[in-house]
């Protein structure tokens, strides 16, 4: 297995940091190792169990995975609780600071989807999909459209409330929303970013829509990637 460095804050010690007061640098202590930033995506929307985030974190070893969650625990990012009955097993989930980081991670996915290395047809985590809605929703075109719709992304479900240009989106049980949408993320967001229609993903089984068809279609119009920036000159 291919070892990890153990940074200061995994290990308890600071004699490798920076050492530098820019808050940047601070800020890299925290989240600047692989995987760190994604962990916390995928702790975004509630409390996950170990075998979830490995689940959801392609490529990742148990080891590393590990390391991680013991330095950010240490930091102050995130806790270990016992999740209630009829769980009742172990899960991480983040600290009021810890969830402070979704505008930062909002701000990454905007900056880095100008780039024309960025290939949205690409697999990609339930908690992912969801982030991206909350990071790419246009709101002034949102504003004046009031709706609920949910999300089955395999054995995941989400609640999505839009009101007053907000898009609010929590885990859990979407059943009653005005529209549901069942499917995974890659077709996902073929339909929300690529613009593939609706009724290709509905032809090949991809997506399954209930409820109200009209307002699925008029949320998936809420949403562009930002345009890519000019290529580099030769």
């Amino acid at each position: 297995m291919k070892s990890e460095k153990v940074t200061g804050v995994e290990s308890g010690r600071r004699d490798r940091w920076y050492e530098d007061a820019c808050g940047t640098a601070m800020a890299l202590e925290f989240v600047g190792e692989r995987w760190s930033l994604l962990i916390l995506r995928e702790l975004m929307f509630g409390p996950r169990r170990f075998g979830e985030l490995r689940q959801h974190l392609t490529g990742i070893s148990a080891n590393v995975l590990t390391q991680r969650l013991n330095g950010m625990e240490a930091a102050g990012l995130l806790v270990r609780r016992k999740l209630p009955p009829p769980a009742s097993v172990q899960a991480y989930e983040l600290t009021p600071w810890g969830y402070e980081v979704e505008p930062i991670l909002q701000t990454m996915g905007r900056w880095a989807t100008r780039s024309p290395l960025h290939d949205p047809t690409l697999p990609f985590s339930p908690a992912s999909a969801m982030l991206s809605l909350r990071t790419m929703v246009d709101r002034d075109k949102a504003r004046g459209l009031a709706m609920t719709i949910g999300f089955r992304l395999g054995d995941d479900g989400f609640l999505a409330t839009l009101a007053d240009g907000d898009l609010s989106i929590v885990r859990g049980d979407p059943a009653g929303a005005d529209v549901v949408v069942e499917t995974q993320p890659t077709p996902l967001a073929a339909w929300i970013y690529v613009k593939r229609p609706l009724a290709e993903g509905q032809a090949d089984g991809s997506i399954r829509v209930t409820g109200n068809r009209a307002l699925a279609e008029r949320f998936a119009d809420l949403f562009a990637l930002p345009p890519k920036i000019a290529p580099a000159a030769a």
